[in-house]
Formats: C-alpha cells, structure tokens, sequence
C-alpha cells in the first residue's frame, strides 16, 4: 500500500510542480500497468480513461458554476466570501477524517486512505504552505465573485506566465524560446480581454487584480508544496488534511476583522436548508477536484491533464455564454482563443523538451567525459 501511495504522490507532486523528472516519468508509467504486470485491454482501457475525463470535467464545471451562485447570485445576495471559502475547507477536513477512520476499521486494501491524525509539530511545518493556499483559494473565490464565469478563465490565465518567472528567480531555471512565444500569446490574450471587458462595461479591476494574485499563488503553492511533502510522509491526502485545518483556524481572524461574522449573523437564509445543502456540496466538490485531478494524472499523464484542464476550460467558457445567455464580441472571443491556444502550446513545447530529455542517453558513472575527467 506505501508503495502506491508513494507513486501517487510522485505524480501528484510532477504535476504540481510541473516537473520534467524521467524518474517520475517512469513510476507514472509503471503505475499504469500495475508495476510491470499485463495492461487491460484497449477497449477497457479507453473506456476508463473517457469516464475519468468526464468526471473531471463534470466536477470542476460543476464546482465553478456553483461557487459562483454562493458568491455572486444576486438571489443569494451572501456578501461572505471568507466564510464560503473556511467552511469549504472544514468540509475537507472531515472528510478527511471520515475516510481515514473508514480505512482504518476496512481490512487492508480496501480503502487506500493514510492514517491521519493532529500533530502540532507537522501543522507548523506546513503553516508557510498553508498561508499561501489561503491566497490561492481565497483569491480565486474573490477572483469569481467579480467576474463573469465566462471571464474567470482568462482573469486567471497567468499562472503559465508566473510559473515561468518564478522558475527563473527563484530556482534560475532558463526557459526556452518556445515556450517565451507561448506565454507572450497568454499575456497578449489577457490584456485583449481586458479590453474587450472594459468595451462591453463588464469589467471589474477587483476581479483583475484579484486573478493576478489567484495566479501568483497558484505558482507559489506549486513550489512549496514540493517543499512541505516530505514532513507529510510524501503523503498528497495527509498535506490535504494539515493544509485545510490551518487554513481553517487562520481563516477565522480573516473572518473577524472582516465582519464577516456580523454579516453571518444577519444573513436572511442562515436557517436555509438549501444553502446549507448548496454550501457542503461546494466543500464535497472542493474535496473531490484534488481526487479526480490525481486520478485523471493517474490514467493518462501530467501533460495529458494540462491538455484536458485547457480543453475543458474551453467548453467552461461556451457553457457559460449560453447559459447566462450572454453576447460577445469577435475580439473577445478571440481574448479566449488566444489565452487557451498559448497554454496549449505551452504544454506541447514542455512535452516535447520532456521528450527530448528522457530520450537524451545518461552516461554511465564509472565513463569520463572527453576531457579525462
């Protein structure tokens, strides 16, 4: 069971950080056949990866659709983002905690969940990371609140862009011509679809301002995530878990200082079954993304998923157009297209340089280089 979780963790951790590693390369590929066993066949094969697709697909919808109803609707009329986003979070905590006393009281192999349990030393461990996931989903939600669903791709479009930068200040990693043109067709698109906003009178600079810095720190968790793994056992579900329970507990003065605890307090709906109903099913959602993001990882690969994340980013935009039966402009449809068609190439120009460097021979270690050394 270790073993498995350990593989999982490498491909979560390679997708997180956007590692081109060839060993983890190879312990994805190992774990599509089950440690060197027999594939299924073709048909099952295809079959299992077009319903995890879908799932991923249906649950990130989903999610952002109706994030955006708790944040934005004006039937609602909720003005607590803060607190949509904490209770969010405290829905992961406990089903964190569900499912690891589930896996506990299962025979072994049955349900693959590690023993969780709070321990201060490791919650301070993970307390710089968790800072910075506050940011990153606080952020998005403020980032939703304010803009279009429809806009919420490209408010938030530089996370490619900011990957990049921080790459090269943080780690003085150099990146390819290739991928410059990529990132420099993401910027083009985003400020063409700032502009584009601003000619329709749908432009929020909160919502702007707000994505820039969903962006960033989607770029920082990456990096330090990377980071915290190891004083989680490697563990994705185990960073989950101490991630959302600090977040929890920092989320609480956020809340105070705020007034988000006198808006609670008179909210008209507070005794809503509904939106209590529309408020754990955010959090059951929230949690759910983590999964099927590892498992789409899992049946195809880290590239495939970038593919599949713009890909469904693309019909999120369509979806939303017809649904709030909005009207846009050639040029901002091409904003989209831009922002879309830059991330994808920016994941092809990575996976050929991924390529390129798993197919590059590795010397051996007892062989000199040309100069005797």
């Amino acid at each position: 069971m270790n073993r498995v979780q350990l593989k999982r963790s490498a491909i979560l951790k390679m997708a997180l950080s956007g590692s081109s590693d060839p060993l983890l390369q190879q312990q994805h590929l190992e774990g599509e056949d089950g440690g060197g066993g027999k594939q299924p066949p073709f048909v099952i094969r295809a079959l299992r990866i077009a319903t995890v697709v879908s799932l991923y697909w249906f649950i990130s919808i989903t999610m952002v659709f109706l994030n955006k109803y708790l944040l934005g609707s004006p039937s609602l009329r909720f003005e607590a983002p803060l607190f949509v986003t904490f209770y969010q979070c405290l829905v992961t905590v406990l089903i964190c905690k569900v499912l690891s006393l589930v896996a506990s009281c299962c025979p072994a192999g049955v349900v693959d969940f590690p023993s969780i349990r709070m321990d201060l030393k490791v919650s301070r461990s993970v307390l710089p990371l968790s800072v910075v996931f506050i940011g990153m989903i606080t952020f998005n939600n403020l980032c939703l609140k304010f803009v279009d669903v429809a806009f919420y791709n490209v408010g938030r479009s530089l996370t490619t862009v900011f990957n990049v930068l921080l790459s090269y200040l943080l780690l003085k990693q150099t990146t390819s011509l290739y991928a410059l043109l990529a990132c420099g067709v993401i910027i083009g698109g985003f400020w063409l679809g700032i502009d584009q906003e601003g000619a329709e009178g749908t432009l929020s600079w909160a919502g702007i301002v707000f994505g820039i810095l969903a962006s960033l720190c989607v770029s920082l968790n990456a990096i330090y995530t990377k980071k915290v793994l190891p004083a989680v056992d490697s563990s994705i579900w185990r960073l989950t878990f101490y991630n959302n329970i600090n977040a929890c507990i920092l989320f609480l003065p956020l809340m105070l200082f705020s007034g988000e605890f006198h808006t609670l307090y008179y909210f008209d709906k507070l005794g809503s079954l509904n939106f209590w109903g529309m408020m754990t099913l955010s959090g059951v959602f929230g949690f759910a993304i983590g999964y099927v993001t590892g498992l789409q990882i899992k049946f195809t690969s880290p590239l495939t998923h970038n593919v599949s994340g713009t890909a469904k980013a693309c019909a999120q935009t369509v979806l939303a157009v017809g649904y709030y039966e909005e009207t846009k402009s050639f040029l901002w449809w091409t904003s989209n297209m831009m922002v879309l068609g830059g991330s994808f190439a920016y994941t092809w120009v990575k996976g050929l340089e991924m390529k390129k460097v798993q197919e590059e021979p590795i010397p051996k270690a007892n062989e000199k280089n040309e100069t005797g050394v």
